[in-house]
């Protein structure tokens, strides 16, 4: 075989800002192997395996993303770069349209906008469950025991020609979140991960140049607010 992340009924300002990140973590997915022959079936426990080796194998990742969501009468566009380590360390930098960070050193997490002169900060363990798709990255965690239902979705049109989706129901928040797709490269790589929140909006996550085992300093994970910022306990208002 080839071988080869805080939504909810949630004040609507807070919501947008806050949507995509919390969910992004739940995702992580398996892959269809090229060298089978096209008339082979699919074992999804078999991809769900290969992508978790593929990322398990992995103490870093380093990739541009872009973040789409949709919802509310509304249709926003952001884009960044994220960085992960293990154990638990991530940071999301939010550089268009707006600047903004997302940042945990695996014992607490921050989410920073400087335009408002505001950081606020909550335990991560009590962001376990939202960010358990980052674990997913870095192959801290089963896809097919994190994902009810994995399947195949041969309905969905994937991005680029070759890859795999597949779709299942997120089982730490099932009740916020109704579907999640999975584009998977033909290097076990999860290209895309799309959300579909209970009351029809929807998150889109599209992962580019993804560098594994990059040098990344543990500084880049710890965060001191600047002087001036007010700090909110609690990453929900």
């Amino acid at each position: 075989m080839c071988e080869n992340v805080e939504a909810g009924a949630r004040p609507l300002e807070f919501k947008m800002r806050f949507h995509g990140i919390g969910r992004i973590g739940v995702c992580a997915l398996a892959c269809l192997c090229l060298c089978a022959a096209a008339t082979s079936p699919v074992d999804v426990k078999t991809l769900a395996a290969a992508v978790d080796a593929h990322y398990n194998r992995l103490q870093s990742l380093e990739a541009s993303f872009t973040e789409v969501y949709r919802g509310a009468g509304m249709d926003r566009t952001e884009s960044g770069t994220l960085w992960l380590k293990k154990p638990g360390k991530m940071r999301w930098e939010y550089r268009s349209p707006t600047e903004k960070l997302f940042i945990s050193d695996g014992k607490v997490v921050w989410f920073y906008v400087p335009a408002d002169r505001q950081a606020r900060k909550q335990p991560a363990k009590r962001l376990e469950d939202l960010r358990s798709p980052l674990a997913f990255l870095l192959g801290k965690t089963k896809l097919e025991k994190e994902l009810r239902g994995l399947s195949l979705a041969p309905d969905v049109t994937p991005i680029e020609s070759g890859d795999l989706v597949l779709r299942g129901v997120p089982q730490a928040i099932a009740d916020q979140v109704s579907e999640v797709l999975l584009e998977i490269t033909p290097d076990h790589e999860i290209r895309q991960i799309s959300l579909e929140d209970v009351d029809g909006s929807t998150t889109e996550y599209r992962f580019l140049d993804q560098k594994g085992d990059v040098a990344v300093a543990n500084a880049r994970f710890n965060f001191q607010p600047p002087p001036g910022t007010e700090i909110v306990e609690g990453l929900e208002p």
